[in-house]
């Protein structure tokens, strides 16, 4: 790789509408069709981007040869993720000399360095049927190496998602980290005024488009989350009689099946273990006392976890399933506490001023990312397992609820706006904090979850 690029790199700082079985796996039916080689000498960038202001790299994508449409369109998904992780500059097609470039040619690097960019990404697009191909090189524009390519075959209909896989080449070779953009995200949409809202399970791509809605708005749910292994998700809903339940819901058939049937006992807050064989998640007696339990998807046994006389909520599982972060306030205030699988160990590792909440164990397990509620304000932060190195990310009227990439360098959280008609909106912060970008939804937006990459 160019000296100029590792500069760059290291200076400091579509979901289909139809709904069904075969619509869904007509989405994930795709198939990686080739590898093209990488040229020989083209070496990896090892290491991230955590400390500092980060200078973005300067990226030209012209449009993608082959079918116009389709060509542009793909290509603009391409440049609308690599702007939005805050880590790329995609430069402006206006400035090109060089258009609709076969990607099997060797471009003429000269008509690109007076733009001053360090890559160059050409593509091409052709379609057949209903089926969809497309292929794209990633060169140093500098050294004149090709540092990657790939070919993908998929449905016709999913071509937004060729768009986010190419994303993830581009941002894996650059920056050495595992891309993101091939993901969706679960989330509750909410409608109508705030004295009558209505709730509704939805999902749509990272980027905010092919939303589609999961539940009918009857019931209230809350809390989606992922399952890390398979597309289902759990979530708590308020059904006939008023308590909250837990279910799972597999996204390929639509259908639910409820779990932790405690009797006379509400379930909330279930998230996945790491494995995705087994949920913790909150049981409340009548008496109003909370406890972690886990349950076996298997066997269905309830396992009890946390034996506090206050309000144990919010388990979050460590990457390799070892340990378990919850809020609890069995000191008299909301905190984080961090405890072995099974329950035993526990100790607090949050002791700044104010309360502590919605505690997420980062994919990478170096970080837990919470909520802070301090003299009226709500906070988005992170700190280490063990509660040092306490960082706040971003602040506001009301944030709440942080989510994870998968490549544990980006969060989504929902903020509620002021006023009558205000309502919860969704965005994403990078680990510098200066990466705040809101994520436009339909309607107004809460509870996100990030899911795995799609398979």
């Amino acid at each position: 790789m160019s000296k100029p690029l590792m500069q760059a790199l290291q200076a400091p700082r579509e979901w289909i509408k139809s709904g069904g079985g075969a619509g869904f796996a007509a989405a994930l039916a795709l198939v990686l069709a080739v590898s093209m080689p990488v040229a020989a000498g083209a070496q990896g960038l090892h290491g991230t981007q955590r400390q500092g202001q980060i200078a973005p790299i300067p990226i030209a994508i012209p449009e993608f040869s082959g079918d116009p449409q389709l060509g542009r369109d793909i290509a603009d998904v391409v440049v609308n993720d690599l702007a939005g992780s805050g880590l790329f500059v995609p430069l402006n097609r206006g400035s090109f000399l060089d258009h609709n470039i076969n990607p099997d040619v060797v471009p003429t690097f000269a008509n690109w360095t007076p733009l001053r960019a360090q890559a160059l990404t050409v593509g091409s697009v052709s379609s057949g049927g209903a089926r969809l191909s497309a292929s794209f090189r990633l060169w140093d524009v500098v050294s004149g190496k090709q540092l990657t390519g790939q070919k993908f075959t998929t449905a016709s209909q999913n071509w937004r998602r060729l768009g986010h896989l190419i994303a993830d080449r581009i941002y894996q070779r650059l920056t050495g980290e595992g891309g993101y953009f091939d993901t969706r995200i679960v989330f509750i949409s909410e409608t109508g005024s705030k004295k009558k809202r209505v709730k509704r399970l939805a999902i749509m791509d990272q980027d905010g488009h092919n939303m589609r809605f999961l539940s009918g708005g009857r019931e209230l749910v809350l809390t989606p989350r992922f399952n890390p292994t398979r597309q289902e998700i759990t979530y708590v809903s308020y059904g006939k009689g008023g308590k909250p339940k837990v279910y799972v819901m597999d996204l390929a058939t639509g259908k639910r099946s409820r779990v932790g049937n405690a009797k006379g006992v509400a379930t909330f807050a279930p998230r996945f273990s790491p494995d995705g064989r087994r949920i913790a998640m909150s049981l409340q007696t009548p008496e109003g006392i909370s406890n972690i339990y886990e349950l076996s998807l298997a066997s269905r046994r309830l396992t009890q976890l946390t034996a506090s006389q206050g309000i144990d909520t919010s388990p979050s599982y460590s990457p390799d399933g070892s340990r378990i972060v919850i809020e609890s306030d069995r000191e008299g205030s909301q905190q984080l506490y961090v405890m072995e699988a099974d329950g035993g160990g526990v100790r607090r590792i949050s002791f700044g001023q104010g309360l502590y909440s919605t505690p997420v164990w980062s994919p990478r397990g170096d970080l837990i990312a919470f909520t802070k509620q301090l003299g009226g304000r709500f906070l988005i932060g992170v700190m280490r397992p063990d509660g040092s190195g306490e960082r706040i990310l971003t602040e506001g009227f009301h944030n709440e609820g942080p989510t994870w990439a998968l490549n544990g360098r980006v969060l989504m959280f929902f903020r509620e706006s002021r006023g009558v008609n205000g309502g919860p909106s969704l965005y994403s912060v990078d680990l510098t904090g200066y990466n705040e970008r809101r994520i436009k939804t339909p309607s107004f937006a809460s509870d996100p979850a990030w899911s795995p990459l799609l398979r």
